[in-house]
């Protein structure tokens, strides 16, 4: 960036001298970097030296980005005529604002390395996206990008409109008189989830809102070839702490995309061209089948759909404490379900929940009996399929959760979860967890 201020289509004016300071100490940052033995050579004066330095760099960006998020946003999205997803948006903010956010290259190079292992760049990314999502201009601009439906959904469009069939890496959908049927089949490692995941979800999700034959969605596990679970549907067992361990659960691609992506567009429906001119989403309802368990970001799921229907064998955790992350969008959805003594058991002191509990009738709305579940699926999918259900779910969701508390709450996730990617407690946790686990993955909680 030009060393002067500049005004932005937008209006802003994004000022020189906190930027100054922002690219002095990311510079440091980077110099020492390059001086360094790699992350995890590193001594313990050299681990504080360059903490002490990352600390006052990153203090740097939030005082800049408090003040400046909107000019920066407005130069990054010409004055919000232009839609950037959140991969766009920080790899736009490098290359217009170096120093601000980090470089492909220096994401590359973490990316091969171990959780344990890494520069730990994705903190920087999150004081962005933080900054960013604060604000109610801009904030809301991203999350109403966020709505619109994938390149990858639309290559595939064509193809699943003839065959009502989509089949990928983690997910597979098939359409039946006028539902969709998406089925999580990760039977390896229990439908944990990882950055392949959140696009195989993204993609299917958003194939089902574009679909004019499909009126109702239906999620459910497969059946695993997992041995503590060969034979048997599961929903699923959470974030997958193997990949967690190894680096490669993206801040960006994975733990942001999931909430303000597909499972957004669960709640909020997708935006369109093609959408009615009363409404600018296509919505649908939803139904979940949870059979043996949902850990973790499986139970967060069940807060975005319209009806959960439980095996009676099956049950919920949340077990964000002893992982040592943020569940999501959880903390933001449980307590408005269940009130927040059960949220604090569940989330911080990792209470299961099972589905014959009478407190599970707070989560789900069926419990039906494992050989009964095909049977209760299609009454579900039948009373969802009213003219009048649509709109009462939107009139449900613009009461149960407002747009702008969302956005405030997604905002500071963005810097906590990034936090605590790189908690040393997180990575040793994972670590204990994926020998534990060997050869398979992961260890449901």
């Amino acid at each position: 960036m030009r060393p002067s201020a500049a005004r932005t289509r937008g209006g802003g004016v994004v000022t020189v001298p906190l930027w100054s300071a922002v690219r002095a100490t990311a510079a440091h940052v980077d110099k020492l970097v390059a001086a360094l033995p790699e992350p995890g050579a590193r001594l313990p004066g050299e681990r504080a030296e360059i903490a002490e330095a990352k600390d006052a760099a990153r203090t740097m960006r939030m005082r800049f980005l408090e003040a400046q998020a909107d000019a920066v946003y407005d130069r990054l999205t010409d004055g919000r005529t232009k839609g950037l997803r959140i991969a766009e948006l920080v790899e736009a903010a490098a290359t217009e604002f170096p120093g601000l956010v980090p470089t492909a290259g220096q994401l590359a190079a973490d990316r091969g390395r171990r959780q344990a292992d890494k520069e730990g760049y994705e903190i920087d990314q999150g004081i962005f996206l933080r900054a960013v999502l604060a604000s109610p201009r801009a904030g809301a601009h991203l999350l109403d990008t966020m709505l619109r439906p994938t390149a990858r959904a639309l290559r595939l469009l064509p193809e699943f409109l003839r065959t009502g069939v989509l089949e990928t890496a983690s997910v597979r959908v098939e359409r039946r008189d006028g539902a969709a049927y998406l089925t999580m089949c990760r039977d390896d490692c229990l439908n944990a989830e990882d950055n392949q995941q959140v696009d195989d979800m993204e993609t299917a999700v958003d194939l089902v809102l574009l679909d004019p034959q499909v009126n109702v969605g239906v999620l459910r596990g497969g059946t695993m070839t997992h041995p503590r679970h060969r034979g048997r549907r599961v929903f699923s067992a959470g974030i997958n702490l193997k990949s967690l361990h190894a680096g490669d659960i993206s801040l960006v691609d994975f733990l942001l995309r999931r909430e303000i992506g597909y499972i957004h567009k669960l709640v909020r429906g997708i935006r369109t061209d093609d959408a009615p001119w009363h409404s600018p989403t296509v919505e649908k309802p939803w139904v979940a089948a949870v059979e043996t368990f949902a850990i973790g970001g499986g139970t967060q799921l069940l807060f975005a759909f319209d009806h959960v229907l439980c095996a009676s064998d099956a049950y919920l955790s949340l077990p964000a404490a002893q992982e040592g992350i943020v569940p999501g969008a959880g903390n933001f959805r449980f307590g408005r379900a269940t009130g927040p003594r059960i949220a604090r058991q569940v989330i911080l002191q990792g209470r299961r929940i099972r589905a014959t509990e009478p407190d599970a009738r707070l989560l789900i709305d069926e419990v039906v009996e494992p050989e009964e579940m095909d049977e209760a699926v299609a009454r579900a999918v039948g009373r969802l399929r009213g003219p009048a259900v649509v709109p009462n779910r939107r009139m449900l969701n613009l009461a149960e959760e407002p747009l702008d508390e969302f956005r405030r709450y997604m905002s500071e996730f963005a810097l906590q979860q990034a936090l605590r990617l790189y908690g040393e407690d997180v990575i040793s946790k994972v670590g204990r967890f994926v020998e534990e686990a060997r050869p398979t993955c992961p260890v449901p909680s």
